[in-house]
């Protein structure tokens, strides 16, 4: 049976901290462009606050809170489709992600990747449109925590709320005379003490031949290079397996959305080389596109097999520092105490406005694919570059308006020839992928 021809629009990262007006200049020319899709997705950076929840013992790096009408503004730009699987979806713990999910339920946004257990979360949400089905399978390699994964039901005990996570297994390669030296260290210096008796007591799994670790924080394995290697927790692949296999039954189209904030190298615009294998594998499975996410800036698009990779989107909005309340803790953490105002946490936590996420023009820089598929084929792929007013004053900047500067699909072509890829920039403005 043939395919319909569907559309398709996505976004990064919504961090939204503000009631903001969508009267401003610039939204309407977003908006429209979001409108062009069927399936029209975003990555919801936050939770939905209410009253009485209490600030979690971890977080993503701050306490994000929005109030529940943010949600109608994401609908005004045009959204039907999203995940908040990421590493700020436990900043207030459980309550927080009750209270996120309670709010989506009051909408008709699709949204995948966190649930009641795991397999709630790693199930497949579908989009009913017109033209056919969209499925939205969520995960995310980025969690404040591991604690924030979901757990799996057992005969006689529930499930347990959370994301769907993607897991990964980080070791360290190194040489004879390497791990000769760390296991010295490690032996002298009684770091294993603990471990060890609770290994023979059953509760550590035993070690291979040929691997030492560090108070349980750095795995060190013999090998014949110096190298770190990560890999996939093959178990969560499989739960990726069995998800796309159900939504090939369910759906026209499969969309997979990964939050991943892990890069390769020193460059944070190169993604970690499992996330490549990763988004491999899920076209290999048979998604139709993978919607990166995470890291607050542009990562590279690639076509592999005919179909869209976007490595990071960007950030579609970014009110990083509009948090107006916040747990105990985050003062703390800069020695404050919520006797001072909230902006001496970011006034301490930027080095007085020097670094930060604000202060950097990347991570105001951003695209919006637009995408057509038609028999299951991608034949058309077209960029909006957006830009989130850097340089406005903090309380104002972080919302996105289309940009005329070449710069920012310039660069995004130059990260992103390596992987095959080429963009050309029409008089317009927007970009072009070349599909061969």
């Amino acid at each position: 049976m043939k395919l319909p021809l569907m559309k398709f629009t996505a976004a990064g990262d919504m961090l939204i901290q503000r009631l903001i007006s969508t009267e401003y200049k610039g939204f309407a020319e977003v908006r429209d462009f979001i409108l062009r899709g069927d399936a029209r997705f975003f990555n919801f950076e936050s939770i939905i606050y209410r009253e009485g929840i209490w600030g979690n013992s971890f977080n993503g790096g701050s306490f994000h809170n929005s109030d529940p009408r943010t949600l109608a503004i994401a609908k005004e730009y045009g959204f039907n489709m999203l995940n908040f699987a990421n590493n700020h979806t436990f900043d207030w713990g459980y309550g927080g992600l009750l209270s996120t999910l309670d709010a989506l339920k009051q909408t008709d946004f699709v949204h995948a990747g966190v649930g009641m257990n795991l397999d709630e979360a790693a199930a497949p949400a579908y989009l009913d449109c017109a033209e056919g089905r969209v499925a939205l399978i969520s995960m995310a390699s980025t969690i404040a925590d591991p604690a924030a994964m979901a757990g799996r039901q057992s005969r006689r005990v529930p499930g347990r709320p959370g994301v769907n996570a993607l897991r990964t297994e980080s070791y360290l390669e190194v040489t004879p005379e390497q791990y000769a030296a760390v296991k010295a260290i490690a032996e002298d210096s009684g770091i294993n003490a603990d471990r060890t008796i609770l290994r023979a007591e059953g509760y550590v799994s035993l070690q291979d031949e040929g691997e030492v670790d560090l108070g349980g924080k750095l795995s060190f394995r013999l090998g014949t290079e110096t190298k770190h290697r990560v890999s996939l927790n093959e178990k969560d692949m499989k739960r990726l397996e069995h998800a796309i296999t159900e939504a090939k039954a369910q759906a026209d189209y499969i969309l997979v959305s990964i939050h991943s904030h892990e890069v390769s190298g020193n460059a944070k615009e190169n993604p970690a080389d499992f996330l490549v294998e990763f988004a491999h594998r899920a076209i290999d499975l048979g998604a139709h596109a993978v919607l990166g996410h995470g890291p607050h800036l542009l990562r590279p698009v690639e076509i592999y097999k005919g179909y869209p990779i976007f490595y990071s989107l960007g950030d579609f909005m970014l009110h990083n520092e509009s948090v107006t309340f916040a747990p105990e803790d985050i003062y703390e953490k800069y020695g404050l105490t919520s006797d001072d105002p909230l902006c001496e946490v970011y006034k301490k936590r930027s080095r007085n406005y020097t670094v930060g996420l604000l202060t950097d023009c990347r991570m105001m820089e951003a695209v919006i694919p637009y995408f057509e598929m038609e028999d299951g084929k991608l034949t058309k792929l077209e960029l909006l570059p957006i830009e989130l007013g850097f340089g406005q004053p903090r309380y104002r900047l972080g919302n996105p308006s289309a940009c005329t500067d070449r710069g920012i699909l310039e660069r995004l072509a130059e990260m992103s020839r390596p992987y095959g890829t080429e963009i050309t920039v029409d008089a317009d403005g927007i970009g072009h992928v070349t599909l061969k």
